[in-house]
């Protein structure tokens, strides 16, 4: 019987990264590390909560890492990846997204009751009265011996994503009231996210969309007080927008993900100077397996990374020089030298591309392998399991 492919990949740590087959998803542990302390000392500076996505690496052990570096919990997106994670140990989770499904909220209560059990906390977004009633329903019938579990409720408003959540004001206001008529129910504050936001080239153009956004907030939270009602918290935010929410002096909360991995859209966007510098730490390794006189192809089409945002870039190296990748298919990369570079990479050269975006190219492997040491001379320091591949429901 051939051996798991989990086992082939723990066989393969201290060894060097030159003997990794291809395509493989590869973290730099290095860079990685750096972009998780440089977040953490943000945070710090800035009196203000992180919890990341942890949709983006869908890894239990990652999101341990994120938790001891200073994260208040992580967020998650689907009561499956929530169970995920429970389930590799984490306790403090946030699923910042609606659930309606009368099955899905049975899990939900159920997993409210476990993580109780150990301690830890779930919460979960909403933006329909039914949607809160249904969840207190679940809560109510799932209730286990002893002290009855609470799951903190999130009012999600619509601040310009263009997605979940109601209208800024009265509506905020009504769901907010709502949620207080039931025991199992806490009101644990507003989720305020523009995902448009994070990919607006400039900082004056995302920090524009940021002012809008806090003024929105800022009056739903008047409105809700004005009931009588605490707003414990405002969390939302994310990689492309946090120096705004971050100075706002509204939001308690950062929900930015990405910054751990850095993918090429990310890499699109103009700095802002008050932003820590992220690196790109995950990377596709791939081999050119055809080389002609115009052209080279390498083995990583895009079924080893997504392209929702673009094709990855490549990342310059020796004596490849800098390259342009094109859409080959779903197994093949088509690589051309770019402008000022004039050398076709020839058969069997490592490319090393940077996918165009983390979250959904995580989502196509099982595994990342992790290296330290660097990308040419470094070498495997751990294998990191996808807990939550898949994890769609």
């Amino acid at each position: 019987m051939k051996t798991p492919p989990s086992e082939d990949l723990k066989r393969l740590v201290g060894a060097p990264v030159s003997v990794l087959d291809t395509p493989m998803l590869v973290v730099d542990l290095d860079a990685m590390q750096r972009n998780l302390g440089r977040m953490a000392e943000f945070a710090r500076k800035h009196g203000i909560r992180w919890r990341p996505h942890a949709k983006m690496h869908k890894s239990s052990a990652i999101a341990k890492l994120q938790l001891q570096a200073g994260a208040a919990g992580i967020c998650v997106q689907k009561t499956s990846e929530a169970e995920a994670m429970a389930a590799g140990g984490v306790y403090n989770i946030y699923i910042s997204n609606e659930v309606v499904a009368p099955a899905k909220l049975a899990r939900v209560a159920d997993l409210a009751h476990q993580l109780a059990a150990e301690q830890g906390q779930l919460a979960i977004a909403v933006d329909s009265v039914e949607g809160i009633r249904r969840l207190a329903n679940e809560m109510n019938d799932r209730r286990r011996g002893g002290a009855p579990a609470v799951i903190d409720v999130f009012v999600e408003i619509d601040v310009g994503q263009g997605r979940c959540g109601v209208t800024p004001g009265q509506s905020a206001v009504d769901l907010a009231l709502e949620i207080r008529k039931h025991a199992p129910l806490r009101f644990a504050g507003l989720q305020a996210y523009h995902g448009r936001a994070q990919h607006l080239r400039t900082p004056r153009e995302r920090r524009e969309a940021v002012a809008t956004v806090v003024r929105d907030v800022r009056f739903t939270k008047m409105l809700i007080e004005q009931e009588g009602l605490p707003v414990p918290l405002v969390t939302g935010s994310g990689t492309g927008s946090m120096v705004g929410e971050a100075a706002s002096g509204l939001y308690g909360e950062l929900q930015a993900g990405s910054f751990l991995f850095m993918d090429a859209d990310y890499a699109r966007n103009e700095r802002d100077p008050a932003q820590p510098q992220f690196e790109h730490a995950l990377f596709v390794k791939s081999q050119v397996m055809s080389s002609g006189l115009l052209h080279a192809v390498c083995d990583a089409g895009h079924k080893s990374h997504a392209i929702d945002s673009g094709m990855p870039t490549v990342l310059p190296m020796d004596p490849t020089g800098e390259l342009d990748y094109l859409n080959g298919g779903d197994e093949h990369g088509i690589l051309k030298p770019a402008r000022g570079n004039q050398r076709v990479p020839r058969l069997d050269e490592t490319v090393w591309l940077i996918p165009g975006h983390c979250d959904p190219t995580v989502n196509l492997h099982n595994h990342l392998v992790g290296v330290s040491g660097g990308l040419t001379r470094g070498k495997v320091e751990k294998i990191i399991r996808v807990d939550a591949r898949g994890a769609l429901t």
